[in-house]
């Protein structure tokens, strides 16, 4: 009987395993054909109806200090506030709790949540009504993406739009646009906006109860508003923080303390500090979402209550303009474009730090320190500072009186004009604006067809405090210009030789002796012992203030005047704009030592007085023109250098002891004596009255060689010495 039994096993499966494969066939093919046509309807769908992720790329932009303090922030073009949010911008406790309270499973699912859906339709099958949503951080998104009406098909688009997110974003990008786009009140979109405006602060450092209050608001960001609504706000603050203590994401007392915690009644205002230069940060950069400036938020804070204090000393037209920069990386502290922005009258929207203006006697310390560098002149020179003529032109000292003859560190101190303008007569003032552009400074002149002629150094010429303090900053370098910096990031750039850092030096030592504002009280102008070396200025009619000073740390501009460029009566740059120098310098930090000291001079550089000059530096001779010729003693012609030839490369034999052969340096016409000069440096014991001189160098490479006659003509080479062996 056993073996019918088997028999008819045997034939049972014989029936059904074709029956069974069958079916999985069947089961198999239209799964695959389910898949397929998904698939295919996916694809189709992601196609025609492409994630609308344009509505969202429009982000307000944020200017913020060094320390990423917010300077200022512009709105999108719909006048809402939205700042661009990355996980990473906010403190991990509110994403855990938001993660906790919105969407537990946010990191596993795929958009939607089969098990917050399941939940959902039991709940209001058992209820008769919805009392749970299903809503994922994702489908939240797509729904602030594309926000429409609650209905049931608008929720299954929802979800479709979910799916679709999440094929094509990451988590942190999906959760990057929620953090983005959640609204929080009025025209407040996005956490980083709602911190900002509700707490005063980035959401990077949250309390409990701060992160709580950001969990709730999304949900009905109108009816909870803090500002409007701050019973209904403080309820749902503490409904999420309970919800998140029996989840365990808090503890009981933490919980309790955030309850205590009170609510934010009204929106902070917007933050408003260096608003021109933020203006023009944005301009630079148009869409960047984060632009992180130089600024020192506390030191331009200072500053600009200052200004509007000093407003009060000022006519009800006039404004004023500061500027700090740090001399070491050129990174602008603090920058002022008006003493206050909303005073219409006073032009206060105009930013006065890029105002072409006239520089009255702010270019003078250049012009000396080419003169010095020309060896045309020394600070211990004697120049004329009587009534001259130079061709048609006739200038005069701003206060009507002449001197005689002074040294020239005293013409620049007391800014007489006439020596200014026949030092510059001498350099040229063609020469004196190429070399200024080379140092990437280039003067505004009234038309491409004009010229740079000697009134520049009376203020004839346009430039803008920016560009001034470029300069200055140069000379506390030593003679070398580099650009400026507002944004943190942009590499210094590499330097610009404007002055020799022996004319550069001699200048400084000159501006440090200045005597500061007769406003200021003993002590105040040496704070901290501070020196300052600056320079005044004052336009014709009074139109422009300035100053502009530096030490070895820092380099602070000045300007006080009219937008309009209208006359005002008195206002000079050592009563208006000096006294503000010193205040801006008051609100920097305590000088280095570097800054309590003048340094040594630069190796070569000429330091004696004028007794001790050579008779060609001793006194500024007037230079040789048509109207004005001054012959040369005996009938000198023009004084040359015959050898060595400017640009020659001179090979030098060695003595026994090791030292090189002197080498010969010959002159040819001007006026005896003859000074021979190398490397800045008058050679000793050379006879003044022949036109050779040996000269023992020690050493190879560059030099520079120089002789000047008694007439004051001067001429020079450079050499390049090598040795034989």
């Amino acid at each position: 009987m056993a073996r019918p039994a088997r028999l008819r096993s045997s034939r049972w499966s014989e029936v059904v395993r074709p029956c069974r494969c069958r079916w999985w066939g069947r089961v198999a093919a239209a799964a695959a054909a389910l898949a397929i046509v998904a698939v295919t309807g996916a694809v189709l769908f992601d196609r025609a109806f492409p994630l609308p992720l344009a509505a969202a790329a429009e982000r307000s932009t944020l200017v913020v200090d060094a320390g990423g303090r917010p300077l200022r922030l512009f709105q999108v073009a719909d006048g809402r506030w939205r700042l661009s949010t990355a996980a990473a911008d906010v403190d991990p406790r509110y994403l855990a709790m938001l993660l906790a309270y919105e969407d537990r499973r946010f990191q596993s699912h795929w958009g939607v949540d089969p098990v917050a859906v399941l939940r959902a339709a039991v709940q209001a099958l058992g209820a008769g009504h919805v009392v749970s949503g299903a809503s994922t951080l994702t489908m939240q998104t797509a729904r602030l993406l594309e926000p429409h009406s609650r209905t049931f098909g608008a929720k299954l688009w929802e979800m479709a739009r979910a799916v679709q997110l999440e094929a094509h974003l990451s988590k942190d990008e999906i959760l990057a646009l929620y953090l983005t786009l959640a609204p929080y009140g009025g025209n407040l979109e996005g956490v980083r906006a709602a911190s900002l405006f509700y707490f005063g602060k980035a959401p990077l450092r949250l309390t409990a109860a701060e992160a709580a209050l950001l969990v709730a608001l999304p949900q009905a960001p109108e009816a909870r508003r803090p500002d409007r609504h701050p019973a209904v706000a403080r309820g749902e603050r503490d409904r999420v923080l309970g919800r998140l203590a029996e989840a365990g994401v808090l503890t009981a007392r933490a919980a309790a303390e955030g309850a205590e915690e009170a609510i934010p009644t009204e929106r902070r205002a917007t933050p408003f500090l260096a608003p021109h230069l933020a203006e023009t940060l944005h301009a630079e950069t148009p869409g960047q979402d984060l632009i992180r400036s130089t600024i020192d938020g506390d030191l331009q804070a200072q500053l600009e209550g200052y200004a509007r204090r000093r407003l009060l000393l000022l006519d009800d037209q006039a404004t004023l303009a500061i500027l700090v920069v740090r001399n070491r990386d050129r990174a602008v502290l603090a920058s002022l474009g008006a003493g206050d922005y909303f005073a219409l009258r006073r032009g206060g929207p105009i930013d006065m730090t890029r105002a072409v203006r006239s520089p009255g006697s702010a270019l003078k310390p250049f012009i000396y320190g080419l003169g010095f560098e020309d060896l045309v002149v020394h600070p211990d020179s004697l120049v004329a500072d009587r009534p001259t003529r130079f061709g048609a032109y006739a200038p005069r000292n701003f206060d009507r009186a002449w001197r005689g003859e002074v040294l020239a560190r005293e013409a620049l101190q007391l800014s007489l004009n006439i020596p200014a303008v026949a030092i510059l007569d001498r350099v040229g003032p063609r020469r004196f604006a190429a070399r200024l552009a080379g140092a990437g400074v280039a003067l505004h002149l009234p038309g491409p067809a004009v010229q740079p002629s000697l009134p520049i150094a009376l203020g004839g010429v346009g430039i803008t405090l920016r560009e001034l303090v470029t300069l200055y900053a140069g000379l506390a370098e030593g003679g070398q210009v580099r650009p400026l910096r507002d944004r943190v990031g942009t590499a210094l750039a590499a330097p610009r030789r404007l002055l020799s850092a022996s004319a550069a030096w001699q200048v400084t030592a000159i501006l440090r002796d200045m005597a500061p504002p007769p406003t200021l009280l003993a002590g105040e102008a040496t704070a901290g012992g501070r020196q300052i070396a600056y320079k005044t200025g004052t336009s014709y009619g009074f139109r422009d203030a300035w100053a502009v000073g530096y030490d070895a740390d820092y380099t602070v501009g000045v300007w006080v005047g009219r937008t309009d460029g209208s006359f005002s009566t008195g206002r000079m740059g050592r009563d208006s704009a000096a006294p503000i120098l010193y205040a801006a310098f008051g609100l920097l930090p305590p000088p280095s030592a570097a800054a309590l000291r003048l340094p040594p001079p630069p190796p070569g550089t000429l330091v004696a007085g004028n007794a001790q000059l050579p008779p060609g530096l001793r006194r500024l001779a007037p230079k040789p023109r048509a109207d004005r010729l001054v012959m040369p003693a005996s009938g000198a012609r023009d004084l040359r250098l015959s050898f060595p030839a400017d640009g020659a490369a001179v090979e030098l034999a060695r003595r026994r002891d090791g030292a090189l052969d002197t080498l010969a340096l010959v002159a040819e016409g001007g006026a005896m004596p003859l000074t021979f000069l190398v490397n800045g440096t008058p050679l000793a014991g050379v006879n003044p009255m022949r036109r050779q001189a040996e000269w023992q160098p020690d050493g190879t490479g560059a030099a520079d060689i120089t002789v000047i006659d008694a007439a004051g003509q001067a001429t020079s080479a450079r050499v390049w010495l090598a040795s034989q062996n």
